[in-house]
């Protein structure tokens, strides 16, 4: 009844009912993790670090040559059911195998979904299981019973031959008590996929998912045949995985020039042409005709880390605007393909994430427009008297108050909800601004697309002390944030010329005046990273001395465009 199987997590628990055995399978994993980082510090396996033979032949092929980015193929089966069997010798052991697929530099390889795709060639050569589960590096089992979830879909008649994916909430481990940094995601991982549930299902959003391996070869009634036999979604796989032809398949569908010439990654598996790939692949399976479930137990099914760093949480989400900025322009857009294959309402429900990046407009123009205004007495909203003011009111605070019911009636609080829409805010004038940047130059052949694997390390110790302090940590590599520094500037300085002009001049701009204000609260932050704080987490003097200019600039500019 153990219902913690990531050892890092069952041990970190101070259990008194431990007995000898759990204490002594406890110091096996610590040692086992020092020898580990000792190798990854290193950078070379010793030779005594090499307790069973069979794999030497393994670590021969890890030699200077040998690159992230230039390697040959590499599969070793750690455990074969066929043959391990547990310490009781009772019962056999599941298999294990590991795959590095090769890697060239003048060879494409799509990133993640590249890897995935070699993960299902590899394993239709070697097992071809009819379920497949996708999990990220960092995300652990919290549920031993989640694959009976997931089976109670997949193999009811009533639905799994049109069934293609069963979907799992995105939980994270150690996020503060208010999320400063909204990593919850709870919009997008809780509340939009409840809606979604109800029509043709989640979208897929890259890890804890079961999917129908028949899903990954076309529509259900339309089955796309690979080139060749061995890798079809209703091969039997029922040669031994040891056997010399089995493993030289395996070897021969990872390499880095297999998929020439063939359907993978444009209608088989996943699918190619965005850094956003779960995005894409979840959406052209529902254009398919596939539905997806999203299952959420009472016991979290995975957990995982999230960065604890505003600037990696930033360079994630400039990652994710690139990935749907190019679904825009893909032949199978959401805007066009989408509408026609899934109808209106789910839709529009793929086109709510591509539009994220296109949020960074009106972000821009609310915050700086109506302030630049208002300093020059300029008004472009109705006054107090106009009828029209109090539309704008009532959609102001109507939205906000939607969205605030939503969040609490998902579990949230109204300190994380305050947090999330601020998040919103500094993601749309940094994360969003950069990524329209960034895809720009893309388009132009001026940059070329990367991904980078978010980091989600939490070894500096004052870092993870600020975090769970609440404190905002800009990193030490800030320049993302200069627009959000600039509109931070801007607002409170048309702030307090606002209330100077309605206390003493006896006039003001109402809804500007309001606007600035929501801004200069939301804002706290910044002029405490800014103006206070002596910390290596604050915003550098550079950014603030670059932000001051160019708002100096703006509200100069100011006087020409509105005076």
């Amino acid at each position: 009844n153990i219902q913690d199987r990531s050892p890092e997590v069952y041990f970190s628990s101070k259990s008194p009912s431990w007995s000898d055995e759990a204490q002594n399978l406890k110091m096996m994993y610590e040692d086992m993790k020092s020898r580990v980082e000792h190798v990854v510090e290193s950078g070379k396996v010793e030779a005594e670090f090499i307790t069973c033979d069979q794999f030497r032949g393994v670590f021969d092929l890890w030699t200077h040559k040998f690159t992230r980015h230039d390697h040959p193929t590499i599969i070793q089966v750690l455990q074969n059911s066929e043959t391990d069997m547990d310490d009781t010798k009772e019962y056999t052991m599941p298999n294990l195998i590991y795959v590095s697929r090769e890697k060239s530099k003048v060879s494409p390889h799509h990133f993640k979904a590249g890897a995935l795709n070699t993960l299902l060639r590899v394993s239709a050569a070697m097992t071809n299981s009819p379920v497949i589960l996708t999990l990220d590096c960092d995300m652990y089992s919290n549920n031993p019973s989640t694959p009976l979830h997931a089976l109670c879909y997949l193999s009811d008649p009533k639905i799994s031959p049109g069934l293609g994916f069963v979907q799992f909430p995105q939980k994270f481990q150690e996020i503060n008590r208010n999320d400063t940094y909204a990593s919850e995601h709870k919009r997008a991982f809780g509340i939009n996929m409840v809606g979604y549930d109800g029509l043709m299902g989640p979208i897929h959003v890259g890890t804890g998912c079961f999917f129908n391996r028949r899903a990954f070869y076309g529509p259900p009634a339309s089955l796309i045949l690979p080139e060749i036999d061995e890798l079809g979604s209703y091969h039997i796989a029922d040669k031994p995985i040891m056997t010399r032809e089995v493993l030289e398949l395996a070897h021969d569908v990872a390499g880095c020039n297999y998929e020439r010439n063939t359907n993978w990654g444009s209608k088989i598996g996943f699918r190619y042409g965005s850094l956003v790939e779960d995005y894409y692949t979840g959406f052209m399976l529902h254009c398919e005709g596939w539905r997806s479930v999203f299952c959420s137990p009472k016991r979290v099914a995975f957990v995982g880390d999230s960065p604890k760093c505003l600037t990696d949480i930033a360079v994630q989400q400039m990652r994710w605007s690139i990935g749907l900025l190019e679904m825009v322009f893909l032949k199978y857009s959401p805007f066009t393909y989408g509408f026609k294959s899934l109808g209106l309402l789910m839709g529009l429900g793929y086109c709510h994430y591509v539009l994220w990046p296109f949020l960074s407009i009106p972000l821009i123009v609310y915050g700086l427009l109506p302030q630049l205004a208002m300093l020059y007495g300029v008004s472009i909203f109705p006054k107090t008297l106009d009828p029209w003011f109090w539309l704008y009111i009532f959609l102001f605070i109507g939205a906000y108050a939607q969205d605030l019911s939503d969040f609490l009636l998902e579990g949230g609080t109204y300190r994380k909800w305050w947090n999330n829409q601020r998040m919103w805010m500094i993601t749309g004038l940094s994360s969003f601004f950069f990524g329209c940047i960034e895809f720009t130059l893309n388009i132009l052949n001026l940059s070329t697309p990367e991904f980078n694997v978010t980091s989600k390390a939490n070894d500096d110790d004052e870092q993870r002390k600020r975090y769970e302090e609440e404190i905002f940590d800009f990193g030490s590599s800030s320049s993302m944030f200069l627009p959000l520094t600039t509109v931070a500037i801007v607002n409170l300085f048309a702030f307090v010329w606002g209330l100077y002009s309605l206390f003493l001049c006896g006039g003001g701009l109402c809804i500007e005046l309001m606007l600035a204000g929501f801004a200069v609260v939301n804002c706290l932050p910044i002029y405490e990273a800014m103006m206070v704080r002596n910390d290596d987490g604050k915003l550098p003097n550079r950014v603030c001395f670059s932000a001051g200019i160019l708002a100096l600039v703006l509200i100069v500019s100011g006087y020409f465009f509105l005076k």
